[in-house]
């Protein structure tokens, strides 16, 4: 009997500056990016780190002593915006999921209502097309001064889905410095690993290369391409960046299994990069290589992750 490979997946890579500090709007712009995406084709749509409703490029420029007051202020903005799950916060981007029959990754700050009301995370989401939210991974470990912004999270999402495109993770930015938790994916199947992400630049392109031949899989990349006339209105952070200036030069890129490019990199370009990605290319890509099967030698080495959700207070009625 005869097995019929997948169909291909179009793919769109969003990397549009979002609008900064306004969940409202930025969602807004979601949505639109959705539609124009989904009017090309394209069924899985792919959107960067922290994107709603924006990452907190700041706090690579302020002083952690001397700027206190600058970053209390922009700190309180971003959480009266950021995304509150439980609240609805996505339902928009869930209803336009349903509509346009799209798998959908996001990049979001998270607002813990459950327990403190007050902590954020850096959250990827993605949403299936039938509106399900298929996955939440809090990032792990924020890197340096992004410990000033976000909690850490737990390894409850450390998790590859099932979607029409092919068995789906992501992990964010640096995360996929840390070989445990880029091994965790690789250990369940994954046909398309996905970086959200502020990072760009040679060294981060040469990551991603090494991720596809290292996992034998689709590797998405995708920071957010802006300049600083991108952040806004906002008289504090306008005093930080030149307009000209490219804060991020973006660099989507789209790596087939085994390391080539297949799309990109997209650099300081705010648009949307597309390809088309085939999930039988990856299993076929592992029957040389496949780091947690034939070449995995369980007998020396073992992982264990524990994916219970970490919770602050068990409560007992």
């Amino acid at each position: 009997m005869i097995v019929e490979a997948n169909v291909p997946a179009k793919l769109a890579v969003v990397q549009k500056p979002p609008v900064l500090l306004d969940r409202e709007k930025t969602i807004a712009q979601v949505l639109a990016s959705i539609e124009e995406a989904a009017g090309e084709g394209a069924t899985l749509l792919v959107f960067p780190e922290a994107y709603v409703p924006g990452y907190p490029s700041w706090i690579w420029r302020l002083r952690p002593a001397g700027d206190m007051g600058v970053s209390s202020d922009l700190h309180s903005r971003l959480r009266a915006n950021a995304v509150d799950i439980a609240r609805g916060d996505l339902k928009p981007i869930q209803d336009a999921a349903v509509k346009r029959g799209v798998t959908i990754v996001l990049g979001i700050n998270e607002l813990d209502s459950k327990f403190s009301g007050t902590t954020m995370f850096n959250t990827v989401v993605i949403i299936g097309p039938d509106g399900t939210l298929l996955n939440r991974h809090r990032k792990l470990m924020p890197t340096n001064p992004e410990r000033m912004v976000w909690g850490m999270g737990d390894a409850s999402g450390l998790r590859v889905v099932e979607t029409p495109a092919g068995r789906v993770g992501a992990l964010i930015c640096w995360e996929n410095y840390m070989p445990l938790a880029r091994y965790a994916l690789y250990a369940q199947n994954i046909d398309i690993y996905i970086a959200p992400t502020w990072d760009a630049g040679e060294s981060w392109l040469a990551t991603m290369r090494h991720i596809a031949k290292e996992a034998g899989c689709w590797v998405i990349g995708t920071a957010t391409a802006m300049q600083g006339r991108d952040v806004g209105e906002n008289a504090d952070l306008k005093k930080l960046f030149e307009p000209d200036e490219w804060v991020n030069d973006g660099d989507a890129v789209v790596i087939k299994p085994m390391g080539a490019i297949a799309a990109g990199p997209h650099r300081r370009d705010k648009s949307i990069l597309y390809a088309e990605i085939d999930a039988e290319a990856a299993r076929r890509a592992r029957r040389s290589l496949d780091v947690s099967g034939h070449y995995a030698r369980p007998d020396i080495f073992s992982l264990s992750v524990n994916r219970k959700p970490l919770s602050p207070v068990d409560f007992e009625d």
